[in-house]
Formats: structure tokens, C-alpha cells, sequence
């Protein structure tokens, strides 16, 4: 491979891949000094000369300087290294530069595998470095494509790749080839094989991080989101408090005419999100954790910690319970009490 040969080729890497032509150079460097210690009898006393901008690769071997080669690998006849240094003398060293014929043997065999190796490892480490910046974010993606057998997408997500199977998905998702959607970076790993993101779009706190983009307020901290529960795809409920008595909590999330809850909830498919005012009374807060419904008492069981009672109209209790219990359940997830529905014809 010839000089302009291989800069061009290492250019092109940065281009399309985003891995520095410095990164690939140290992964040749190293390359030409483990082939050098194979072709030379162990010689590793390696100088290697790189100038990218000027097309400049030069690769010198330093040998021992001796009266009689015995090993062509680690020694250099004195009349042959004075040619080189006309200085030179027994016992010291002289740099022999590799000519290109020579060097093109040793790059040949080495070159194509190192720069593919080094090619995986810059989009390894590319791909460690993008998740780790973007690790508990929500990140906007690109689904490649769709496994038809087990649901996983594959996304685009800056330069690099990651796969949202089909258990982090919401119910709703009708994923395709080409759509645009944001998904939860929620670990990431190095193993083996290389980095790998754990990636939802149903994990609670994906919730957190699109009130925080949406709602100015949350994101300079002058409204807290103290808690949330969700069964994603269906419902959410989200705690808010205001550290500022003059904001509403409740109204800055949800935006005027609805303009900010409206933008989360459509990217996540029509998913129900009730925003509700933390209190610190936990009757108080239990009691709006269960709307929609009307809540008539919260009867605070006084032997069992994080227990209580909450009465309702007799004509609301579906309504307070939910569909399949959900309303009570996201309710209790909420404000981390267990919660028993009566009607108030119960308790008269």
C-alpha cells in the first residue's frame, strides 16, 4: 500500500466512521513494530516516522553495529551502517530505514487486518463514548430495520447502532423501517463483544427526562418531580412540587392549551398522564393521587405503616379503583402507600 494510498484510505475511515486518522496511525504504529519483532528475529527497537499532512511514512529498524552479522535481524555490518552514519562505530546503533519494497512486505501482511481491527475498535470505543455521554438521556433514533421473528429494532442513534427489543417497546409501537422516535438510554455495558446500551421506552424515568426537556421550570429546578409510576403504554402518573409559590406545578407541565403534556404524550403513542401536586400531608397527597376520582377521606390506619383507607362516592368507586385495579395501583406506586378503596355507604 502505497503512502498516499493509505492516508487517503485512513481519510475515508474518518469520513464515513468518525474514527480520527490518529487512532488508526497508532493502531499501524503498533502493528509495524509487532511485524518488525516477528521478521526481524525479535528487533522491536522500532522508529517510525508519520507526517499525515505531507503523505510521510517512514519506518527506520535500529540495528547493533558489528564487525560480522551473525543475525540480520538485530545487527548491521560497521561498513554497510557507515554508508548510513559515517560516524558509527562498533557497539552503537544505527537507524536502517525499511525501503518500501521491504516495508511493503511487512505492511502487506499486517495492514488489511490491523486498520479492520482497528476499524472495529474505533467504533467500539466511538460507540462507549456516544452512550456514556447519553447514558439516562432521552435520545431522539432512527429504526434500521425490524427482526421479523423476535420484534427487536435495530436504531441509529447519532453515529452509532443500538437494538430496543420488543419487552421495551411500548404496546402501541407499530415500529418501521425509517421512523423517528426517542428511546431511553438506560445502562451502558462493555463486555466481551463490545458496548451495548440498555435501551427503553418504557422505563419510568424516560418519563422524567421529557418533562425535563419540555418543561423549562423542571429543568432549572424550580419545579421537583418527587416521584413517578407508570404502566407504559397506558398511564403515568407524575408528583410535582413547586419551590416557588407563584408557579403552579401542576399547570406548568401541562402547558397552555395543553402544549407541553400534548408533545409527551404523543410520542409515546396516546399514553394517559396524570400530573399531580405533591404534598407533604400524605392524606393530602394520596387523596389527589387517585383522580380523576373524588375523594370524600383518607382514614390513616394507625397500627400498619404506609396504610390507609380512602373513601369515595359511592357512584366513584370504579372510577377510583381503574380499569383492572390500574388507578389504585399507579396511586399507590405514586405515593408508596398501600391504599383500600371503600364506598361511603361502607363506612355510614
Amino acid at each position: 500500500m502505497k503512502n498516499k494510498e493509505l492516508f487517503d484510505a485512513l481519510a475515508l475511515i474518518e469520513k464515513e466512521k468518525g474514527i480520527q486518522i490518529g487512532f488508526m496511525l497508532d493502531k499501524i504504529k503498533k502493528a509495524i513494530v509487532t511485524a518488525c519483532k516477528n521478521s526481524y528475529n525479535g528487533n522491536d527497537d522500532v522508529v517510525i516516522n508519520i507526517d499525515a499532512n505531507k503523505g510521510k511514512f517512514e519506518v527506520y529498524l535500529r540495528k547493533n553495529v558489528v564487525e560480522n552479522v551473525s543475525d540480520f535481524g538485530q545487527e548491521i555490518a560497521l561498513k554497510d551502517a557507515r554508508r548510513i552514519d559515517p560516524n558509527t562505530s562498533i557497539g552503537e546503533k544505527v537507524a536502517v530505514k525499511l525501503e518500501t519494497k521491504e516495508f511493503g512486505r511487512i505492511a502487506a501482511q499486517t495492514a488489511r487486518n490491523i486498520i479492520r481491527q482497528g476499524i472495529r475498535d474505533g467504533e467500539r470505543e466511538l460507540m462507549l463514548q456516544e452512550f456514556e455521554n447519553k447514558c439516562q438521556e432521552v435520545v431522539p433514533a432512527t429504526v434500521e430495520k425490524i427482526d421479523p421473528r423476535s420484534g427487536t429494532a435495530t436504531l441509529k442513534i447519532g453515529k452509532s447502532e443500538g437494538f430496543l427489543p420488543k419487552n421495551e417497546q411500548l404496546s402501541v409501537d407499530n415500529l418501521h423501517e425509517g421512523d423517528q422516535i426517542k428511546v431511553y438510554i438506560v445502562d451502558v455495558k462493555d463486555g466481551d463483544k463490545g458496548p451495548w446500551a440498555i435501551i427503553s421506552r418504557r422505563h419510568p424515568d424516560m418519563i422524567k427526562r421529557m418533562f425535563e426537556k419540555e418543561v423549562p421550570e423542571i429543568y432549572d429546578g424550580t419545579i421537583e418531580i418527587k416521584s413517578v409510576s407508570r404502566e407504559a403504554g397506558s398511564r403515568t402518573k407524575l408528583a410535582v412540587l413547586s419551590k416557588n409559590k407563584d408557579v403552579d406545578p401542576v399547570g406548568a407541565c401541562i402547558g397552555s392549551k395543553g402544549s407541553r403534556i400534548n408533545t409527551i404524550v404523543e410520542e409515546l403513542g396516546g399514553e394517559k398522564i396524570d400530573i399531580i401536586e405533591y404534598n407533604e400531608d400524605p392524606a393530602k397527597f394520596i387523596a389527589a393521587a387517585l383522580a380523576p376520582a373524588e375523594v370524600l377521606n383518607i382514614i390513616i390506619a394507625p397500627n400498619v405503616s404506609n396504610t390507609c383507607v380512602a373513601i369515595v362516592p359511592n357512584n366513584q368507586l370504579s372510577l377510583a379503583i381503574g380499569n383492572k385495579g390500574q388507578n389504585v395501583r399507579l396511586a399507590a406506586k405514586l405515593t408508596g402507600w398501600k391504599i383500600d378503596i371503600k364506598p361511603e355507604k361502607e363506612i355510614i
